[in-house]
């Protein structure tokens, strides 16, 4: 596995003037609703350019319009059989990476293999799936995500961890990988790049840790910074997990999905289903365009992250109570 520059020194610093924390405890107006009952769901991602959103699951892949149900997705003998644990996804951007000779075309899946072997699965657009890349064995793969704003070169950032501690990749559309940090807090669950609005954290990977509720962003060149804290209830299977962008023109049509992951005797039992924040739900929400959205993965209790001169946070919405919230929060933008 090829490496680059491994940055050593990481940073975490926190000024009590840049950021504030409102409200955190008061519950939120918007409320998480149960749209598609979809058993072992892990995560969302989309929609792709023909306005489907793909579903990972332990039993494969799915792929569903927003006004419709979900379908099964790269199934067969040459198709994507999904696996336990947690194999989160996330899908091609269509960009060039700098120095590879090739792109990520859009819309192909790459998803976590948390397997004995740890890596990462490709699935080509006709449901075809091989192997993309491997992880040192012993990883425990925590986080995947594109870059899709460049300040990483466009490639596939993942997180893993081992021994509480993570370790950020980056993979170029041939599949090889640069170190970018190593020794970082422990981070799990959704990931992605922020936004260039993401005030003086636009263009990291932003990252989250249940255990402790902080937000933390990656730099390109393996400096982390702490963004926030959540102020919400913390520890395994009950901080913050979820996470994801407001895009732009984010219509009175338009809705938020989450993963709601059945998971007898954690400390919410889930009840395998998408979730939805839409309609009036969404709009009591006042979210902005470049927001990070943030929820927890007991209860799906909601945060927004604005970062601009500062950082503020405040509670938008929550889930229902049995809610086991994993993987990205995947927005879909209609006018």
């Amino acid at each position: 596995m090829a490496r680059g520059r491994i940055a050593t020194a990481i940073c975490i610093a926190l000024l009590a003037s840049s950021i504030a924390l409102t409200a955190s405890a008061t519950p939120g107006s918007g409320k998480w609703r149960v749209v598609a009952e979809v058993p072992g769901i892990v995560d969302v991602v989309g929609p792709r350019a023909d306005g489907r959103l793909v579903l990972s699951t332990h039993s494969g892949l799915f792929v569903m319009l927003p006004a419709g149900p979900p379908v099964p997705y790269a199934r067969g003998p040459q198709g994507y059989a999904g696996s336990p644990g947690e194999p989160y996804l996330t899908l091609g951007s269509g960009h060039r990476v700098p120095g590879a000779g090739c792109a990520f075309r859009l819309d192909v899946i790459f998803a976590l293999d948390p397997d004995a072997t740890p890596g990462i699965v490709r699935v080509d657009r006709s449901g075809r799936s091989s192997r993309f890349a491997d992880l040192p064995v012993g990883a425990f793969p925590a986080g995947i995500a594109t870059d899709t704003v460049g300040s990483f070169g466009y490639r596939v950032l993942v997180t893993s961890f081992t021994s509480g501690k993570t370790t950020l990749y980056a993979f170029d559309c041939r599949g090889r990988a640069r170190v970018v940090a190593t020794g970082a807090p422990h981070v799990e669950g959704g990931i992605a790049v922020a936004p260039r609005t993401f005030g003086r954290f636009g263009g990291k990977l932003i990252a989250t840790d249940e255990v402790t509720g902080r937000i933390y962003a990656f730099g390109p060149g393996g400096r982390v910074r702490l963004v926030a804290e959540s102020g919400l209830p913390a520890g395994g299977d009950i901080g913050t997990e979820a996470l994801g962008f407001v895009p732009t023109k984010l219509g009175r049509h338009s809705a938020a999905y989450l993963a709601d992951l059945g998971s007898p005797g954690s400390p919410t039992s889930g009840s395998d289903s998408l979730l939805i924040l839409a309609g009036t739900d969404l709009s009591r929400a006042n979210l902005h365009a470049g927001d990070l959205i943030v929820a927890t993965e007991a209860g799906a209790k909601t945060l927004a992250v604005r970062c601009a001169g500062r950082c503020t946070v405040h509670r938008v919405a929550d889930g229902p109570a049995i809610t086991h919230a994993e993987g990205h929060i995947t927005f879909v933008r209609r006018r």
